[in-house]
């Protein structure tokens, strides 16, 4: 019988690797071709329209100007559709088109302009969509389209006359300001684009304007279990993405499960790199489409809607997001509205977002999530957004915070708001001048290094909290703030103003329970609490150095080594208690109880650990944090 059993069970394991197919697709391909290595197909759409449960699409190097929607999703883990980048090679999928015979303008010195017929955009004409949706703040239009002269996203302008006579405009990139700009006039037949190239003839460089809303995305929703791996990503016209709406990056899973994206350089997107978001059928839009109720209602009935189509963890989420090198994003590096839920992201370094600055919203941040109920987020490295590092916003419950590296943000590196917890953020290492904007329950902050202020609101919107470790809805309540575990941390302050350390704690609603923490340089412990070490003089001048290798160092005026005499006790579900609103454990997103058993590094915690991130200093000021994961 077990003879039998083996048999069959082989017979199974060989049927499956027979039946699975390896399709090949190269820029000097055909779709006519079988799509096998020596014939294959010439567009990698053709090859996703063909692609089954189990297959394996190769792609050879060269650049691909398309949108791949596929047809079929994976069935399983062990059964998933990869798209994937031949070893060795480069492949670039752009959802830009080259743009040649420049025309130089008599008038205004290095303005050129190109006339399109509006059949070069096919169905959807970026330039003439309006970037739209509910919480984009703007006092003028905007379009979705955009210029690229080199790889580098130019500026768009709201009359032709600044063309010719563009103003300086500052960003976090470009501090000197850019009279790089463009601007757009639609007519019935044909797209004139005007272009300031200053010194640069166009004609002699590489010009693209985006012509696709995206890059990588299913228009049904329920496909699962897809791979995408090692693609060099770029230039779409994306939309915004608000958490009421369809959020559609460049990349983007379309209220699936179970999807893979990993090893992706992804750059230059109108908006969104990737989104993890909710599909359309529950609601697009409706704060901009309905005035009749404000933007919580409509977002709370946006989650009972998606709870009838089927939001749930058998269903939807369950992605990984690893690896992946994500810049030049105006709106997020990544985001998503619920569909981000139960997933990993990990190993990105997100960086450069929001640096035009030519526009504003609420949704806004390296990743921004909605509803990132049992997410773990940890060991990305994220810098020079011009807003918030990490976002969380709605139930942010089960969620874990671990080992990033987040610095040089305009506003804060962390926020964490209107949820009711229970969440963990531990490890981390918060080098902006803002370190966390906060107004939840239920939070355990462990081991983190807090260089900036800390800023506590007071927002009383009736949110939702879930059923433990489900997107099943167990209550409503408002903002009651506090009920946080502040352990073994280091709160390093400025010489300025702003409240640093737990100060801003002591009005707190709820209790707030605070342990062997360090407070270095101007930082305060809460005045009702214990003050564990404080040294007021003390001034480590954290700052980041990175080197053109990639690496990233911690670089100190002191021995770091001198922080390893502070210790504190273990960390345990026991020690953390329960959340006083939703009545949890500290648990992991996978239901076991938490422990804090390792650093930043991954470094084995002892049974009295050091406070901060890194448990195992080292005698010098100078420390190499970034790459962690290799």
């Amino acid at each position: 019988m077990n003879k039998k059993r083996c048999l069959i069970l082989i017979f199974c394991l060989c049927g499956n690797l027979l039946s699975a197919k390896e399709y090949h697709v190269s820029v000097k391909g055909s779709d006519a071709n079988e799509g096998s290595r020596a014939a294959p197909f010439r567009t990698i759409n053709w090859a996703a329209q063909k692609a089954l449960p189990g297959d394996t699409v190769t792609v050879h190097d060269g650049t691909y100007r398309e949108w791949i929607n596929p047809l079929n999703g994976g069935e399983r883990d062990g059964k998933r559709i990869l798209y994937r980048v031949a070893d060795g090679e480069k492949a670039e999928i752009k959802g830009s088109e080259l743009v040649i015979n420049w025309k130089k303008e008599k008038r205004g010195k290095g303005v050129w302009k190109v006339i399109l017929p509006n059949s070069f955009f096919g169905n959807y004409n970026p330039f003439n969509d309006r970037l739209y949706g509910d919480w984009l703040w703007s006092d003028r239009i905007h379009h979705t389209g955009d210029v690229y002269l080199n790889d580098v996203s130019l500026y768009e302008e709201f009359s032709l006359d600044k063309v010719f006579f563009p103003d300086t405009i500052r960003t976090i990139r470009d501090p000197q300001g850019c009279t790089n700009v463009w601007f757009a006039e639609v007519d019935a037949d044909n797209t004139t684009i005007y272009v300031n190239f200053g010194k640069i003839d166009p004609n002699k460089e590489t010009v693209e304007v985006s012509v696709r809303p995206t890059c990588f995305y299913p228009t049904r929703a329920g496909l699962d279990y897809i791979t995408i791996r090692g693609f060099h990503i770029s230039q779409a016209a994306t939309q915004w993405a608000a958490p009421t709406a369809e959020q559609v990056g460049m990349i983007a899973t379309h209220w699936c499960k179970g999807w893979i994206i990993e090893d992706n350089v992804i750059k230059n997107s109108r908006t969104n790199g990737i989104t993890l978001g909710k599909e359309r059928s529950s609601g697009h839009n409706l704060d901009c489409n309905d005035s009749r109720l404000d933007g919580t209602l409509h977002y709370m009935e946006v989650i009972f809607n998606t709870l009838r189509r089927g939001w749930s963890r058998e269903n939807v989420g369950s992605h990984i997001v690893r690896n992946n090198v994500i810049s030049d994003c105006e709106q997020t590096g990544i985001c998503g509205s619920m569909g981000a839920a139960f997933s990993q992201i990990y190993g990105n370094h997100i960086y450069n977002i929001l640096v035009k600055q030519q526009f504003e919203g609420a949704e806004m941040a390296g990743i921004k999530l909605h509803g990132a109920i049992d997410t773990y987020i940890h060991h990305n490295r994220i810098h020079h957004t011009g807003n918030y590092g990490i976002w969380l916003d709605w139930m942010t419950q089960g969620t874990r915070v671990s080992s990033n590296l987040i610095y040089d943000n305009l506003a804060q590196d962390l926020f964490l708001e209107v949820s009711h917890g229970p969440y963990i953020v531990d490890n981390n290492i918060l080098l902006s001048a803002h370190s966390v904007r906060e107004n939840t329950d239920g939070g355990a902050y462990l081991h983190n290094l807090f260089s900036g202020d800390i800023y506590r609101m007071d927002d009383q919107r009736y949110t939702p909290y879930q059923l433990n470790h489900s997107t099943g809805v167990k209550g409503i309540c408002t903002m009651t703030e506090g009920d946080h575990r502040f352990y073994n941390n280091i709160f390093v302050g400025r010489k300025d103003t702003l409240k640093y350390g737990m100060v801003v704690f002591d009005e707190s609603q709820r209790p707030v329970y605070a342990e062997n923490n360090l407070f270095l340089n101007g930082s305060s412990p809460m005045t009702n609490k214990v003050q564990d070490w404080v040294g007021q003089t003390v001034d480590p001048n954290l700052r980041i150095e990175e080197t053109p290798e990639g690496e990233v160092y911690l670089v100190s005026n002191i021995d770091l080594k001198e922080l390893s005499s502070f210790k504190g006790k273990g960390i345990d579900a026991d020690r953390l208690g329960t959340t006083q609103l939703t009545g949890f454990l500290f648990e992991n997103p996978d239901g076991s109880p938490f422990v804090s058993e390792k650093d930043f590094f991954g470094n084995e915690r002892s049974v009295s650990p050091v406070v901060g991130p890194i448990e195992k200093l080292v005698d010098m000021k100078r420390v190499k944090i970034w790459p962690v994961l290799e």
